[in-house]
This record gives structure tokens, sequence and C-alpha cells, in this order.
């Protein structure tokens, strides 16, 4: 179950890359509960609605951004994976930690993603 987990994992990630809201839609479709739960240290976001208008901002700040899964686990219906924060051409700019929980279908139903945020 958990090389199932780590395929929803890897669809829902890939989303963060894509470009169309039609793209995002269809790997929200394949990964994400419709009221899916996104949090980090900077914002939260309720359903598809509010992460792909969170996911475009990121793009507005970094475009071609993107992350890249390092290591996964799962069991349970619960997931944490380590990851990269890359731009375009692939230089990382961060890293962090993302602790996910899933449905009863094996989608994603919450999304809490920490990483370091600059000191106020």
């Amino acid at each position: 179950m958990s090389q199932s987990f780590q395929k929803t994992w890897e669809t829902y990630v890939s989303s963060w890359k894509a470009d169309s809201l039609e793209e995002k839609t269809a790997l929200f479709e394949a990964s994400l509960d419709t009221n899916c739960h996104y949090r980090d240290p900077l914002s939260t976001a309720k359903g598809w609605d509010e992460l792909a208008g969170y996911m475009n901002a990121f793009h507005q700040q970094i475009p071609g951004g993107h992350f890249v899964t390092t290591w996964f686990l799962a069991h349970n219906q619960r997931s944490i994976a380590k990851w990269e924060m890359r731009n375009a051409q692939e230089v990382v700019l961060g890293e962090g930690i993302s602790y996910g929980e899933y449905n009863d279908q094996g989608k994603l139903l919450t999304m809490t993603g920490f990483f370091e945020t600059p000191e106020a």
C-alpha cells in the first residue's frame, strides 16, 4: 500500500509544477480529496480552488518553481516526505518535510509542509 500512497504523493507534487489550471485540475482529480486541506508556515488552503490559487502565487514568486521528493515513507493512511524546492533551472532553493493523510480511497486529505521561514 505504501507504493500507492507514494504514487498519489508524486502526482500531487507534480501539480505544483503544472502550468495550466486544466493540468492542475487533472492532477488534483487523481490525487486529492475535493475537501483537502493544505497547511504550511506561510499559508493555509481549503479545497482545490484555494490550493490552485496558492500554487499560482508561488509561481509568480518563483517562475518554474517545483518540488522534488527525496525520501518517502507511508503507513496507516499517513505519509512523511522530505523534499527540495527547486527553480526552473533545477537549482535547490530550500528543503523541507511534509506530512500527508489519505482518505479511504487513497487520495490526500491533508498536506502539511514544514520548512524554515525568514526571520521577521
